[in-house]
């Protein structure tokens, strides 16, 4: 149940009690709601925040904000000084402000911000939960139908690699989000989008002269260097790693590493599908080292950028609070979207 903040009494430091100068969340307002003009308070998850001048250099903060239903940037105009070491990126913060509309983008202007921990806000309605986007599907339900498609590959080693990765792997599956600002960036977003990718795979392959197994698992494991190219709690950074070698690299040496577990695994399987991790992007400029040369890769690349657009153009419709039938050109596909007509 979320209460009312009132009679903050003491001016106490941040990290134990909310000070005098602390947002007085009243009511909490998701990102999803924000309408131009509109005042809002709530709890969100600083994602960046980088402290600039102005063209007069005045101090201002550039900040990124997101909750479970969305993002949007963020800007403090006033006392920067106070509340610039009050909270740091990654952190949840209390914050309210008045959003307005700035080169037909919604950004808030904040007003008062704090960090918001569960000993100093819990009694406000803070959940760490409210800041944290997640998949609207059951992660349960998504490993289980994933398993399901799992056991239709037929060549037993394809189908023991998968396995071995699943199983080795599948704590960190369950929860991970599949990108940090792209698509699926939510929690459990990369099984939501290997389930996907797997139901499209596995409705076309027959459609086409190609080795089924070698796609599903191609589709199973292009990812899975996501795990180690991703890292975080509330907030998702890359790591070292993701930043030197990239997840396709990543996914192929874990590919590697399970495959010498495997007796007598066919080399040849395993130079197509090394071939297919390190292109399913299929574009150099994207950090791959190839581009598709065999079926299988070519197929895997066109279900994996299908699947990214489709759940591009669905998460920004759904954050979208504009008037009118279309969007404007600021979202991730840099064209006008058609919004879908409500029924009555």
């Amino acid at each position: 149940m979320i209460r009312n903040f009132h009679h903050i009494e003491n001016d106490i430091d941040i990290g134990s009690k909310i000070g005098e100068n602390s947002p007085i969340v009243k009511q909490i307002t998701p990102i999803q709601k924000f309408k131009d003009g509109n005042k809002v308070q709530g709890f969100y998850l600083c994602i960046e925040k980088h402290l600039r001048n102005t063209r007069s250099g005045e101090l201002y903060l550039d900040l990124l904000l997101r909750d479970c239903t969305g993002q949007i940037t963020a800007k403090v105009w006033e006392k920067v000084e106070e509340y610039q070491p009050k909270f740091s990126s990654g952190d949840p913060v209390a914050a309210s402000g008045i959003i307005e509309s700035f080169h037909d983008r919604l950004q808030l202007i904040v007003k008062r911000i704090n960090k918001a921990t569960i000993q100093s806000y819990a009694r406000f309605g803070f959940d760490p939960a409210l800041v944290v986007p997640t998949s609207k599907k059951d992660p349960k339900k998504m490993w289980k139908k994933l398993m399901t498609i799992a056991k239709g590959i037929d060549n037993k080693y394809l189908r023991k690699l998968v396995g071995i990765v699943y199983r080795e792997n599948k704590k960190e599956l369950m929860t991970h989000p599949a990108s940090i600002l792209s698509h699926y960036n939510y929690r459990s977003g990369l099984l939501e989008n290997i389930l996907n990718m797997a139901t499209i795979g596995a409705s076309i392959s027959s459609l086409f002269e190609i080795n089924r197994d070698l796609l599903m698992t191609g589709i199973f494991l292009h990812d899975i260097g996501k795990l180690k190219e991703l890292s975080g709690d509330l907030e998702t950074k890359s790591t070292d790693e993701g930043n030197f070698l990239g997840h396709a690299v990543l996914s192929r040496d874990i590919l590697l590493n399970v495959i010498k577990k495997i007796k007598d695994f066919p080399p040849s399987l395993k130079l197509q599908l090394e071939h297919m991790i390190l292109a399913h992007r299929g574009r150099l400029e994207w950090r791959d080292s190839l581009k598709p040369n065999n079926p299988e890769a070519l197929l895997l690349h066109y279900i994996h950028n299908m699947d990214k657009q489709m759940n591009l153009m669905k998460k920004y419709l759904e954050e979208n609070t504009e008037d009118g039938n279309w969007t404007t050109r600021n979202n991730p596909l840099h064209i006008p979207l058609y919004k879908k007509q409500k029924k009555n």
